[in-house]
């Protein structure tokens, strides 16, 4: 007959090594979390510029853009 404290001692150990893996396995899960962060900020960048060029090319803006600068060039 096996004392309780040893059986206790297993099972804890058993315990203790499958948390262990679970944590080794959340930790893998991560790879690639920072490469998929920087291709959103990268997409989010490129439909930001997208739409500052469709703002900026529009010929209300760029009647006033010209007129600003032409203000600015004929300054004494």
């Amino acid at each position: 007959m096996v004392p309780i404290y040893r059986t206790m001692a297993r099972r804890m150990q058993a315990v203790i090594a499958r948390m262990h893996i679970r944590a080794w396995q959340c930790h893998r899960s991560e790879r690639g979390s920072a490469t998929a962060e920087y291709a959103i900020a990268a997409l989010a960048a490129a439909a930001f510029a997208g739409v500052l060029i469709a703002v900026v090319t529009s010929p209300e803006i760029r009647k006033l853009l010209t007129a600003i600068i032409t203000k600015a060039l004929k300054t004494k």
